[in-house]
């Protein structure tokens, strides 16, 4: 049996994972029913995957926070807290994480040896162009999208899709949160 991997991502209504101009964190839609379900998530023992962008980015606003900013709510606090692995080619340890290692090569190879190795759910937050070659090679088995109710036509950053192939999704559930935030949990199948 292989382990779950679910691909969660953030996003605009307009597909973007993130904004510049005045936007904050969370496009500012973020309340307590959405941290509080995030915790909750990441408090259920899995293994984080993340691309060594993805990686360099988290390190870096962790580093640049402070102990009161939203960066470090307590989801996102206890993601750093949970085993990780850094997929990378130029990386080398020791990493700036709780329990990270970097795992060299390919992300398809590594992450098929992962799904085969691990007696855990994997999950990957963000890391979008490794998580599209993963959704290409059929190994993401959930694409979880926490959908925040803005457009971002000017200032979105991050086309999520940008450059996938097709999918068809199958609906496993939906959640709204906060009164305006939506998760979808969808799992793919290639189209056609």
């Amino acid at each position: 049996m292989t382990a779950t991997y679910t691909f969660d991502v953030f996003t605009s209504l307009d597909g973007f994972g993130a904004a510049g101009g005045d936007w904050t964190g969370y496009w500012g839609k973020q309340g307590p029913e959405l941290l509080a379900h995030r915790l909750g998530q990441y408090e259920e023992e899995q293994r984080m995957v993340f691309g060594a962008r993805t990686y360099r980015l988290f390190t870096r606003m962790l580093a640049e926070s402070t102990e009161d900013s939203e960066v470090r709510d307590p989801w996102v606090t206890r993601m750093t807290r949970l085993p990780a692995i850094v997929v990378s080619t130029t990386l080398e340890g020791p990493l700036d994480w709780a329990d990270g290692t970097v795992a060299h090569g390919d992300a398809v190879d590594v992450v098929a040896r992962l799904k085969e190795e691990s007696d855990v759910p994997l999950r990957s937050h963000g890391s979008l162009s490794m998580n599209r070659a993963l959704l290409a090679a059929g190994l993401v088995d959930r694409v979880q999208v926490t959908l925040f109710p803005v457009i971002t036509g000017r200032t979105g950053l991050d086309p999520v899709f940008r450059g996938a192939a097709d999918f068809d999704l199958d609906l496993l559930g939906t959640r709204t949160l906060d009164g305006s935030v939506q998760e979808l949990v969808y799992r793919p199948r290639l189209h056609g």
